[in-house]
């Protein structure tokens, strides 16, 4: 989960598990795999981050690079 802002200044949490597309109009805007859209204060790079970092702390991450190794032969 992420915490991010609404262009009203108030404060919310998403399951970053759910973002299908981050792009900025400039506005940043967050596609949900439900085809929902929201627009948050936060720069496309500030939302990438925090999706990160929320991976790496589920351990996403660990499972995503063992994945991307058998693939690869490694």
């Amino acid at each position: 989960m992420i915490e991010l802002t609404k262009l009203n200044g108030n404060i919310f949490t998403l399951n970053s598990l759910y973002i299908e597309q981050i792009q900025a109009f400039p506005d940043t805007t967050i596609t949900l795999t439900n085809g929902k859209k929201l627009v948050v204060k936060e720069t496309e790079i500030e939302v990438v981050k925090k999706v990160e970092q929320f991976y790496q702390k589920i351990g996403l991450t660990s499972i995503v690079a063992k994945n991307n190794q058998s693939n690869d032969g490694g």
